[in-house]
């Protein structure tokens, strides 16, 4: 999909190629977030003394740096773009990149990545570790395998607002009826694909299985796989489609405010 152009963003076919390169994405930064112990100093609150920084973690303050550092090169200015601190990223020094209006003018208010962190620090850390416990030695690059997951998961739940967008838009009558009702249900209902959800899982432990495995052990009995396979699926179904239809449903709901 092209972002300047409004027509390749809301067709279905082309926001489904782009979830399904987001898979590959976090697939992989699961697995390489697996080389480390769960590491609990890096989520801690002031664990470190960290020059002019208090009331957060390690964790917290890289992401920080590191958004600052992306605000000034423009990548928040991207429609798919959500940052985790939105109050403190930087005007970037770049000619703005004027991106066609695609979502709603709401859209930036719905920022779920306070959720997202959440479930990622207390849930998929410990599914996705090598061990439990910390390694002094490795603080920096856990912290950088965090990032990569955290902004990577951001992204495709977000997504979920153009999906709702381009689902509005081929149903207008049927959603904006509900949306009136302020049917949560019914559009919970009219959102979801249960065996579109299906295949995903599906894919998603094959996906696991070729990518988390050494190749030249994919055929022993023992394939030493990186993340278990099945474990991403649970990820997947048991947080990131959930919360991603609550992007939808939250963008649907305020969708006529700009009727």
């Amino acid at each position: 999909m092209d972002f300047m152009k409004p027509e390749t963003v809301l067709n279905l076919g082309n926001i489904r190629d782009a979830l399904v390169r987001m898979e590959d994405t976090i697939v992989f930064n699961f697995i390489e977030r697996s080389q480390f112990y769960s590491s609990p100093s890096v989520y801690e609150i002031d664990k470190f003394e960290i020059p002019d920084f208090v009331g957060g973690s390690f964790l917290d303050w890289t992401m920080l740096q590191l958004e600052k550092l992306q605000s000034q090169i423009r990548r928040f200015e991207a429609p798919d773009e959500l940052p985790f601190f939105p109050k403190e990223i930087l005007k970037s020094f770049l000619p703005p990149i004027g991106y066609p209006n695609v979502l709603a003018s709401y859209s930036t208010e719905i920022n779920f990545n306070d959720e997202i962190k959440k479930f990622y620090i207390q849930d998929i850390v410990p599914l996705i570790s090598c061990g439990e416990g910390e390694q002094p030695e490795n603080l920096g690059s856990t912290c950088t395998a965090d990032i990569e997951c955290l902004q990577s998961l951001s992204r495709r739940i977000h997504f979920g607002k153009f999906v709702a967008e381009a689902k509005f838009q081929s149903e207008k009558e049927l959603f904006i009826k509900l949306i009136k009702e302020k049917n949560v249900k019914g559009l919970e209902d009219a959102i979801t694909n249960s065996v579109v959800e299906e295949k995903i899982l599906q894919r998603l432990v094959e996906k696991g299985k070729a990518y988390g495995v050494d190749p030249s052990l994919k055929y022993s009995q023992n394939p030493q796989s990186k993340v278990n396979p099945e474990i991403i699926a649970v990820i997947y179904k048991k947080w990131i489609i959930p919360l991603t239809k609550k992007v939808e449903i939250d963008y649907l709901l305020r969708r006529l405010e700009c009727e």
